[in-house]
């Protein structure tokens, strides 16, 4: 009887979370799904998650022409080629590649000095940058618009790249900083017998160990860039070229209305890259956070 209760608590627990599982992921099947239909059809409250041309008959063979005519690929078509999506990809990759770069110079060199030396202050400065986490982003826009526009940049993708990079990044620091920490000192030490200075221990001994802290912070640091709405909007609205897909995404709402099958399928391109990402490095991912945690 024992056994039996347990089986069956464990069947409810089991459908229970995939029932959350599908609720969570629900917006993504409803981007996907709604891409696929007319924005009438959006607007009509259509709730099922296929278009409502498709009929059951066209699943047999012979019929397989009307099945793929139901499904409006074309806005798909019209999202790459109208609205600009085909411009906006290519600035997001540029855009996103440039700033997961450069934040993962500044964190890594940043993390390797508070985990591996002593200095006075350095607690001090741990909590400094550990307190700008509770200040949010929208309150800094104006000192760093200010700042680039300053620097002549406010009107090209550097400037657009230094804003979004702009910032502590604690989390990652924290994250290198204490995965550092972890690393045996013998191996610095013998480093630094054989020659080799700051730099050189830096990066043949040290960035090949942290491998999974990287992979972590270029993840998390990529779908966060990738996604980014507000900063791209306030640096681009005199530079409609430089959009990224966040701030394209935009273009489908006007005045009369909004396109929101044409939207759909812009959110779709959007975020097959995240995914897609994500599936390949995912175990470099839960190792990195694995190892910060242990270290």
């Amino acid at each position: 009887m024992s056994l039996t209760w347990r089986s069956i608590r464990s069947s409810l627990l089991h459908i229970l979370f995939l029932l959350a599982a599908l609720l969570w992921i629900y917006p993504v099947i409803w981007a996907v799904t709604s891409s696929v239909k007319t924005t009438r059809e959006m607007y009509s409250g259509n709730i099922k998650p296929w278009p409502e041309q498709l009929q059951l008959n066209y699943l047999l063979p012979g019929n397989w022409g009307q099945l793929i005519d139901s499904f409006h690929f074309s806005n798909y078509s019209k999202a790459w080629y109208i609205a600009d999506f085909q411009k906006y990809f290519m600035n997001t990759i540029v855009f996103t590649s440039m700033v997961v770069v450069l934040i993962l110079l500044l964190c890594m060199l940043t993390g390797y000095v508070l985990g591996r030396y002593s200095f006075p202050g350095k607690y001090v400065f741990i909590g400094f940058i550990t307190a700008t986490m509770f200040i949010p982003s929208g309150y800094t826009i104006i000192p760093i618009w200010q700042l680039i526009n300053f620097l002549g940049l406010s009107k090209s993708i550097w400037g657009l790249v230094l804003a979004e990079s702009g910032g502590t990044h604690v989390l990652y620091i924290l994250l290198f900083m204490t995965y550092f920490a972890g690393i045996p000192k013998e191996l610095e030490e013998a480093s630094l017998i054989d020659g080799a200075g700051f730099i050189r221990t830096f990066a043949i001994v040290m960035l090949p160990l942290a491998k999974p802290v990287i992979a972590t912070t270029a993840i998390l640091q990529m779908i966060h860039t990738w996604n980014s709405f507000f900063i791209p909007l306030v640096f681009t609205v005199h530079r409609p070229d430089l959009r990224t897909l966040g701030v394209g995404i935009y273009s489908f709402v006007h005045d009369n209305g909004s396109d929101l099958a044409g939207m759909a399928a812009g959110v779709t391109i959007s975020f097959i890259p995240i995914i897609i990402v994500f599936v390949f490095f995912q175990r470099y991912f839960v190792e990195g956070i694995a190892g910060a945690v242990k270290g």
